[in-house]
């Protein structure tokens, strides 16, 4: 992957941060429980409001019955390169928290999702794996299909799987299968002041 050079951390910081990216280049390998549960787990440690641990997953990998409901869930712009996933996961959140006084809303539900998203997608780079988070998909068809309570957000599908070169991919999601760059640290950090775009 040359076009990792192209990416310059302006802090001295872990290497997975870096290294980590989306590819869409995906093998077809399958994936061991032993591989994809050690993803889990480092996905259990995720910070969460309260502790209250809202993520939830629901996996499917290539080899089991339940694949291709979970792969026809997919848009058919994703499902091109995601056919070759080794699994695809469901990450939903639990909107409300369990208190003594009975169940109340959680506001961070997603964020704390989102927390626990970023330990599997790092722990699954440095186990030699790849993800990539899916927003395409058939939201209501995931919930009528999985039969999904009301009570749980559906966030994203994420597809797993051993990266492979580009050539995999059609022709015109090649040239466009690159890691990606970010902005300035300047535009999103401010001290003691809101001082973005759109500041007066």
């Amino acid at each position: 992957m040359s076009e990792l050079s192209s990416r310059k951390p302006l802090h001295d910081i872990e290497p997975v941060f870096i290294s980590r990216w989306s590819t869409k280049a995906l093998s077809g390998e399958p994936i061991s429980d032993d591989t994809l549960f050690k993803s889990f787990e480092a996905a259990r440690w995720a910070p969460s409001g309260s502790n209250s641990q809202p993520w939830r997953f629901i996996y499917s990998k290539r080899d089991s019955e339940s694949w291709p409901r979970f792969l026809e869930l997919v848009n058919e712009r994703n499902r091109v390169w995601a056919a070759n996933a080794s699994a695809l996961i469901l990450l939903l959140s639990k909107k409300n928290r369990e208190t003594p006084e009975g169940a109340r809303p959680l506001r961070s539900h997603s964020f704390d999702a989102g927390a626990a998203w970023s330990n599997f997608a790092n722990q699954t780079h440095l186990s030699g794996w790849s993800t990539r988070a899916i927003g395409g998909f058939d939201r209501d068809g995931v919930r009528s299909s999985l039969s999904i309570p009301d009570e749980y957000e559906i966030e994203v599908v994420i597809a797993v799987g051993k990266p492979a070169d580009n050539s995999v991919l059609p022709e015109p999601l090649q040239s466009a299968n690159k890691p990606s760059g970010r902005v300035p640290l300047s535009d999103l950090v401010a001290d003691g002041r809101f001082a973005f775009a759109g500041a007066e």
